[in-house]
């Protein structure tokens, strides 16, 4: 297959980034997190976490050993192959995350050790690690990694996305076409009210499911697992690497002003997505009275 020009710029931005090809990024990137989880991650889940194991962030968010864990080993991973692009990590403090943030010239990691900690730490197996890769504004990479069903969620801008090394098909993600026939993945807990009361007392979906682990939501839209998604209040980590691979399998999103959710800064978004272009529409147009 010819590539566009834009095509073979953006791949060859990000081997330069990285310095290898497109598959053995994927391949080695693969082999850090799957590694990383199976020796930080996976035992202490099986094990159980205890009370001791579990500390609060100021803002009440849980935060475990293993996150901490899982952070540093995969900074350090990271650092190995490629010394010159930092890693923004949620376990961070503020004034990291910002001082790698604002140096715009240069790529940076956005990772996220456990995204659904709480689900982690009360013996949930709903949870993942998410890493992105940010520069000059854009997200060129996204991987999402699940270690309960050892499921990889992988995509670069512009390529495609895949899981497992499968491609995520376009037209394996018009099953549902209208609203009614569709899923809907909503986390309720942090819509406007008037929003959420809405749609409790109206639904216009099938049915509705929150599983508590944003990275890995999108790659479940993303995977056709269901069909809309919602969240009234996702970070930088949250969104980053988990929106870029539901948009390259085909899915549409946006912020709930119909701007992109990436907007390079790192505000916090209400997001919007869908598997299909059309019934993205669908649902935005049934959400708009609640959008403003």
């Amino acid at each position: 297959m010819k590539m566009e020009p834009s095509d073979t710029h953006e791949k060859n931005t990000l081997q330069t980034l990285l310095k290898m090809t497109k598959m053995d990024v994927r391949s080695l990137l693969s082999d850090i997190v799957r590694s990383a989880a199976i020796k930080a991650v996976l035992p202490k889940f099986h094990r159980g976490i205890t009370t001791s194991d579990i500390n609060y962030k100021a803002n009440c968010d849980i935060v475990t050993g293993a996150d901490l864990e899982m952070q540093q080993l995969l900074i350090e991973a990271l650092r190995t192959y490629w010394p010159h692009i930092p890693v923004l990590g949620e376990e961070q403090s503020r004034a990291i995350q910002f001082s790698i943030f604002e140096e715009q010239n240069q790529p940076f990691w956005v990772l996220d050790p456990i995204d659904g900690t709480s689900n982690f730490a009360f013996g949930i197996p709903y949870f993942c690690t998410s890493l992105a890769l940010l520069y000059k504004g854009k997200v060129w990479l996204g991987l999402v990694y699940d270690p309960n069903r050892d499921e990889l969620f992988y995509a670069t801008s512009g390529r495609g996305a895949t899981l497992n090394s499968i491609d995520l098909d376009f037209t394996e993600l018009k099953a549902c076409d209208d609203l009614k026939s569709s899923m809907a993945l909503i986390d309720f807990k942090r819509l406007p009210k008037d929003m959420a009361s809405h749609l409790a007392a109206h639904p216009p979906y099938r049915s509705q499911r929150s599983f508590g682990a944003s990275a890995l939501d999108w790659c479940w839209i993303a995977a056709n697992r269901c069909q809309l998604y919602l969240h009234g209040n996702q970070k930088l980590w949250d969104y980053v690497a988990g929106s870029l691979i539901l948009q390259e399998a085909g899915g549409t999103c946006s912020s709930f002003d119909g701007t992109n959710i990436f907007d390079n800064s790192m505000h916090s978004k209400a997001v919007i997505g869908a598997t299909h272009p059309d019934l993205f529409r669908q649902w935005h147009d049934h959400l708009d009275p609640f959008l403003s």
